[in-house]
């Protein structure tokens, strides 16, 4: 899973968190990535992923520990990265409270961060969310850039 996180913003392993490094908004990363034609650099979480991948436990909250997983989606535009959370931000979370779910939107990236009780119900709330996201990025492309005003 670390594979796959490395490449959508998830892991930390070899992150520049320098307040204007490469990985920063308005850093010399974002100008080379525009000047190539690509999308930004993402900016990653600053915990240090445990074995395993980025689902890592912390201890916390009575009753055990607490898993938390973090994935940012870079979009072409602020206004597409938008239009994802809109689209995505209505579904809450069926579990009664042991899975919290915040979406937000830095620029053009939108960053997804989940805390659950349940490692299980943590995965199916991931999984669920991948599928919403993966046919909402299918209609964006599907019906092309969005119209400006």
């Amino acid at each position: 899973m670390q594979a796959a996180d490395a490449g959508a913003g998830g892991g930390a392993e070899g992150a520049d968190d320098g307040a204007d490094g490469p990985g920063s908004p308005g850093g010399a990363g974002e100008a080379t990535a525009a000047a190539l034609g690509r999308a930004p650099p993402v900016t990653r979480p600053r915990h240090a992923p445990r074995p395993g991948g980025d689902a890592a436990a912390t201890a916390g909250r009575t009753g055990g520990p607490t898993y938390v997983f973090a994935l940012c989606v870079p979009f072409p535009s602020a206004v597409e990265a938008e239009i994802a959370c809109g689209s995505l931000a209505p579904d809450a979370e069926p579990h009664g409270g042991a899975v919290e779910k915040q979406l937000t939107v830095r620029g053009s990236v939108l960053a997804v961060r989940w805390r659950a009780t349940n490692p299980r119900l943590l995965r199916i709330s991931i999984i669920n969310f991948l599928d919403q996201l993966s046919l909402v990025m299918r209609t964006m492309q599907r019906f092309g850039p969005p119209a400006t005003r």
